[in-house]
């Protein structure tokens, strides 16, 4: 569970609220040391949007599927603080030591702050609408409907300035799990 919340970048506090449990009871059952009811279980893997099964299958025996209806992802207010805009995940899965957290980012304007989000892993994104500069370490981009980034994620990045409102994108990282 705590893998799962890890991968996303979901605070505890985050997943709590959202799961409708206390910060406290997450972290006693993230730690294996409270025994939750199916209830709660079941409200933990409603917010991380993972079935319940999740948490009892061997890795080996696991296929992986998820489907999330359209307006069903999970905001994320910490990627959105950071990126300006609104951050919703659609997923994510674990498959051995892969990572993969696929999200939905609109920007509606910036402050032309180059952003500067670092983290681990690879990160893929196409532009569905609107256009932007987007930095990536000392390179400028300007990015289009239809454009795709693919980069290492350990370098500086992030939209620089929106040009054309909003500015919407699929991004999605892999990383390993460590």
């Amino acid at each position: 569970m705590k893998a799962l919340r890890a991968v996303t970048g979901t605070s505890g506090g985050e997943l709590a609220r959202c799961a409708g449990v206390s910060r406290s009871m997450l972290s006693r059952v993230e730690r294996g040391l409270a025994s939750p009811s199916v209830e709660t279980l079941e409200r933990i893997a409603t917010a991380m949007g993972v079935s319940i099964s999740r948490f009892f299958t061997q890795r080996a025996e696991r296929v992986d599927f998820l489907h999330v209806p359209a307006g069903h992802g999970i905001p994320v207010d910490s990627l959105a603080a950071a990126t300006g805009g609104r951050y919703e995940l659609l997923g994510h899965l674990l498959s051995g030591d892969l990572s993969v957290a696929p999200s939905l980012v609109q920007i509606d304007a910036s402050d032309e702050t180059p952003a500067a989000l670092t983290h681990q892993g690879l990160k893929f994104i196409y532009v569905l609408s609107g256009k932007a500069r987007y930095r990536y370490g000392p390179r400028h981009v300007s990015l289009g409907a239809g454009d795709a980034l693919l980069f290492d994620a350990s370098a500086a990045h992030g939209v620089v300035r929106v040009d054309e409102a909003p500015m919407n994108y699929l991004c999605a990282v892999f990383s390993l799990r460590t």
